[in-house]
Parts: C-alpha cells; sequence; structure tokens
C-alpha cells in the first residue's frame, strides 16, 4: 500500500505518519532524508532518533540514491521527508536529480510491504519565485501529484488534523 501524507510545515503530518505505520504488524523502518549540514540539523536529527528509539522503528539515513536504501523485503517504510530528498538529489554533488527521486520511490513501493511518504506542501505560502526557488517547488508539485495519482491513500494534514482525499486510511 502507498500512502502519500501532506501538508504544511508543523501540520502533524510526522507524527501521524508514525501512527500509521505503528498500526501495521512487521518490521518498521524509517527512512531519515534531512542531510546533517550545520549543528542545528545535527540537533534535530538527534533528537529525532531519540523520539523514535522507543516507538519501533530502525532508522536508515539515506540522503541520496534511495534507491540503494537497504531496505528488508515487505517492510513497513516511512519516508520522511519527499521535500529533503529532492532537494538533495537536486543541490548535493552526489545528487541524480528528479529521476533518482523517482526511481527511489519506485524501487521501494516495489520492495516494501507499506509504503507511506510525507511531504511538504509549500505552495500557499506566495507566488513571487524565481530561479532556483521556482524550480525547486514545480519539481516537488510534480513529485507529489505523481504518487498522488499512483497512491492508495492520500492525506491532508492540517493542524494535526487528517483530512483523507483519496482512498481509505491503512
Amino acid at each position: 500500500m502507498l500512502t502519500l501524507l501532506i501538508g504544511g510545515s508543523g501540520s502533524g503530518k510526522s507524527a501521524f505518519a508514525e501512527q500509521l505505520i505503528q498500526k501495521l504488524p512487521g518490521e518498521r523502518v524509517y527512512i531519515a532524508t534531512m542531510e546533517p549540514f550545520d549543528a542545528e540539523c545535527r540537533a534535530r536529527i538527534q533528537r529525532h532518533r531519540e523520539q523514535r528509539r522507543h516507538i519501533g522503528f530502525e532508522t536508515v539515513e539515506c540522503y541520496v540514491n534511495l534507491s540503494a536504501a537497504p531496505i528488508p523485503h515487505g517492510a513497513n517504510v516511512l519516508l520522511e521527508d519527499l521535500s529533503n530528498l529532492l532537494a538533495n538529489e537536486l543541490y548535493s554533488p552526489q545528487g541524480g536529480g528528479t529521476d533518482a527521486v523517482r526511481r527511489g520511490v519506485e524501487t521501494l513501493e516495489a520492495r516494501c510491504g507499506n509504503l507511506t511518504i510525507v511531504s511538504n506542501e509549500i505552495f500557499s505560502g506566495g507566488s513571487d519565485y524565481a530561479g532556483e526557488t521556482l524550480r525547486f517547488m514545480k519539481a516537488l508539485a510534480d513529485l507529489n501529484r505523481e504518487i498522488a495519482r499512483r497512491a492508495d491513500c492520500v492525506v491532508e494534514m492540517v493542524c494535526g488534523l487528517p483530512n483523507v482525499l483519496k482512498g481509505e486510511l491503512p
């Protein structure tokens, strides 16, 4: 099953995604995509690791090349998050661009039992963007639409409340 959770910053999408995966039987894998660029990122990553330690997730750090992530067949996977992964693939020297993200998602979808993808809704903050910011926003919008089309379930998180847009919650 493929589930897409989308929402703005602080909308509760990550916590809700973790709750969904925790209800599923079997192995749980959390794919973390935030690259530790500075002390603030490292502290945030450490805080997230501590939070996940007690809820039964194995954490796999994967900043680029999602297709190569060591994910056991049939696992319940939470990809956190699509926008970080896309930024890494577009702007990291090791990145493979938007197509690498697509291939990675397809590989995960074929390998795991349940795939839950968290993505950001970044499009309601204004419209006067140009250059690389606009390129990133358009690429994320394209990926969000592609995944939503294929997904069994699409949920928009608003103020911690799930709004199911497609399908049924797992």
